[in-house]
């Protein structure tokens, strides 16, 4: 029978473990509480005051700051948050919440759970490499397309939070964020060892592949060399624009074919990751282009940047992928925050169109009208009459400016009060009565409609027609409709596509 060890937190709370390991990673051994509700873990070298310190900051200040602020219940299920620190035995240790379920593997790995996965944490790595997808993943866990850009939209404002509150994760990585792509979820995790600049320094320098090519360049420096550069809000930044592109597009932004240097692996390895490092897709230099030749039929079709380049993630993800691995990639203060990831992907969400191919694997696709539109993942073309609506906003009365943001409709498609208002945006901040839907669009008898369920405002502009909430409205070509007045309020104008 194990036995129950109870001790209290530096901080007065009782609390109980259960004296058996259940997982050890590299820096701490992790205990269950008797009901499962939290964990303990303990470090498993002695840790200095400096770190004591750190850890009592985290589980106190820096918690209270982000969960006990306005919208602050949204980040419990986006950050497992240490909520208190104990000293036990001589170890110092830290009781943080259980992941919820959904984060663990429920179906295992392909033929008959191979890898024995099954019940195992959904580390990020599994779902943001084709060859771990393709020969490994069930299925059924992988989620669609639209869900990997909502798990991207979560990571995004999670690291927007932990920046506005002046902490840097230090080692933002795959393996320390839980995905769930079936239902479109992600959590940060391993948030015990924050960075606050100027006050508690990084522990590590990050997992390879993710760290910022400066902080490559410059690992041989001693760590107190002023030209050392070590994990901060910037590199952060890096390993974001990093997980972003590998979760949307399942391979390395800067693993390609170029060689640095023939005779020594390692010392390739640091400078096509540092000093050298250049994006696979770069538009100018096609050097360190992936060689489909030497790919996996596994990696296959998501190594061919000619077949599936970048560009297939829509206008406002491109933008940011070249300012993060061109402009950016050697430059920190140049690459995109997270506040302008999370924007870039809340329009990206909005530019989202059902395949049309029932097989298809990843079941959505970015609408581009620049061409004819076909899904770039099966090669489907898309059929029929779709509506696209281009949002204007007003600045002035009765003045509309383009905001550079469009919906493009199908049946099911929901309205929101943030598309009717540009000053209401789709974050924490929402309300109960903000996240419900105010209208949606079906297809009708080979018409589109909108259908009003609370747009007190609503009117076709063209007619002078208000319409009621009940009531619906045909979409037509080149139509205005006013979603909502006053400040902020939006215009949108229809632009029929015919395919």
């Amino acid at each position: 029978m194990t036995r129950v060890v109870t001790c209290r937190t530096l901080d007065g709370q009782v609390i109980e473990f259960v004296d058996e390991v259940i997982g050890s990673g590299a820096m701490k051994d992790v205990h269950f509480s008797p009901d499962r509700s939290y964990v303990v873990a303990f470090y498993k070298t002695a840790q200095d005051f400096q770190a004591k310190e750190r850890l009592q900051m985290i589980a106190g200040k820096y918690r209270e700051s982000i969960f006990d602020q306005v919208g602050g219940d949204y980040w419990q299920n986006l950050f497992c948050w240490p909520t208190a620190v104990l000293e036990h035995e001589g170890r110092l240790g830290l009781v943080a919440p259980t992941y919820p379920r959904h984060f663990f593997f429920e179906h295992g790995s392909r033929n008959g759970d191979m890898l024995g996965i099954k019940g195992k944490e959904k580390e990020g790595k599994w779902f943001a490499a084709a060859n771990l997808r393709n020969r490994f993943v069930d299925p059924r866990e992988l989620g669609t397309w639209l869900n990997h850009l909502k798990v991207c939209l979560l990571l995004a404002r999670a690291v927007r939070r932990m920046h506005m509150a002046g902490l840097a994760h230090s080692d933002l990585s795959y393996k320390n964020v839980l995905v769930d792509p079936s239902q479109g979820l992600a959590c940060v995790i391993d948030v015990d060892g924050l960075v606050v600049p100027g006050k508690y320094p990084p522990d590590v320098v990050g997992t390879p592949d993710f760290i910022a090519p400066e902080v490559v360049r410059t690992s041989h420096l001693a760590k107190d060399d002023p030209n050392r550069c070590l994990p901060r809000r910037e590199t952060d930044l890096h390993a974001l624009s990093v997980l972003i592109y590998m979760y949307l597009l399942y391979r390395h932004p800067l693993r390609g074919a170029k060689v640095h240097d023939l005779d020594d692996e390692q010392r390739d390895e640091m400078l096509s990751m540092g000093e050298k490092a250049l994006f696979v897709e770069h538009p100018t230099d096609a050097s360190n282009r992936i060689k489909v030749a030497n790919a996996k039929p596994t990696e296959l079709p998501w190594a061919d940047t000619a077949k599936l380049p970048f560009t297939i993630t829509g206008p406002y993800l491109s933008q940011l992928f070249l300012q993060a691995f061109v402009a950016g990639l050697h430059d920190p203060a140049l690459r995109p925050s997270a506040n302008d990831w999370e924007t870039a992907l809340v329009k990206t969400v909005d530019l989202i169109q059902p395949c049309l191919n029932p097989k298809c694997e990843q079941k959505w696709y970015v609408f581009d009208n620049s061409t004819k539109p076909v899904c770039p993942f099966c090669g489907t073309p898309f059929r029929g009459k779709l509506p696209v609506l281009n949002l204007y906003s007003s600045r002035k009365e009765g003045q509309y400016r383009p905001d550079n943001h469009r919906l493009m409709v199908w049946t099911g498609q929901s309205l929101f009060l943030w598309h009717a208002n540009n000053l209401i945006a789709p974050n924490e901040k929402l309300n109960e009565a903000q996240k419900k839907r105010v209208g949606y669009f079906v297809f009708h008898q080979n018409a589109w409609w909108l259908v009003n369920e609370n747009l007190p405002d609503l009117m076709d502009v063209s007619t002078k027609t208000p319409i009621p909430i009940g009531g619906q409205l045909e979409l037509k070509d080149g139509q205005q409709i006013l979603l909502a007045k006053g400040d902020g309020g939006r215009l949108v104008v229809v632009q029929m596509v015919d395919a």
